[in-house]
């Protein structure tokens, strides 16, 4: 396995990268909310429906061409 040429600034500029880093995010805020007992009321399920959409979206963003990336 070998790393594209661009690969820093895939990392760097991709909103593919930048969307699947917010689903990570939100599933760890899907953990850890509920150990902060009565601080927030959400309804069950909140972060992970917003987790999956966001990676549909970084789904989306890696086939769309992005400007400053692609050569």
């Amino acid at each position: 396995m070998k790393l594209a040429p661009n690969a820093g600034r895939v990392l760097r500029r991709a909103w593919s990268i930048r969307l699947m880093i917010a689903a990570g995010l939100l599933s760890g805020a899907e953990v850890a909310l509920p150990l902060i007992d009565g601080l927030f009321e959400m309804p069950r399920g909140l972060f992970a429906a917003l987790s999956g959409i966001t990676v549909a979206a970084a789904f989306v963003a890696r086939l769309i061409v992005q400007k400053g990336i692609s050569e």
